[in-house]
């Protein structure tokens, strides 16, 4: 946060934002949106880039198009909450290219995969060929994704 706090916050978060929505906005329309010359924008570009809170540029994709159509939450339960343990499941989720997400959370499992597939007998394939392989799994269950609700930049807060 200090990092956002040395400059203008109104720029800064202007440029945030704006970033999120379109990434491909061209300087010049960035530095217009924001009131800043074209310039003194780029340095802040630059500076929050160096400083890790702009990670990268990425797009977005359809992925109905990418028939891709079926997103499905999994939530996991571990034998083992050793580091170890904990390590090796998150690489052997690493190396499964439909797993987009997961999270180690709170609660009464261990993690949260988000996993996109074709449809379900793709998902039954992933299970028994890829998710229930991984050693280490108590429990699982999963929820088919029916509808996204929301889909949001991060608050940008002033």
């Amino acid at each position: 946060m200090a990092l956002v706090a040395t400059w203008p916050l109104m720029q800064t978060s202007g440029i945030l934002e704006a970033l999120q929505r379109d990434a491909r906005m061209s300087l010049q329309e960035l530095s217009q949106h924001v009131g800043l010359t074209n310039s003194p924008c780029w340095t802040r570009i630059k500076r929050m880039e160096q400083a890790g809170v702009i990670e990268g540029y990425t797009v977005q994709l359809n992925a109905e198009r990418l028939n891709l159509s079926d997103t499905v939450i999994v939530q996991v339960t571990l034998d083992s909450h050793s580091d170890e343990a904990l390590f090796e499941f998150g690489r052997a989720l690493e190396a499964i290219p439909e797993v987009i997400e997961a999270f180690l959370v709170s609660g009464d499992y261990d993690y949260y995969v988000k996993i996109a597939v074709r449809d379900t007998r793709d998902y039954e394939r992933l299970l028994r060929e890829r998710l229930y392989k991984i050693p280490g799994i108590r429990h699982s269950k999963s929820s088919f994704v029916l509808r996204t609700l929301k889909r949001s930049p991060l608050p940008i807060r002033r």
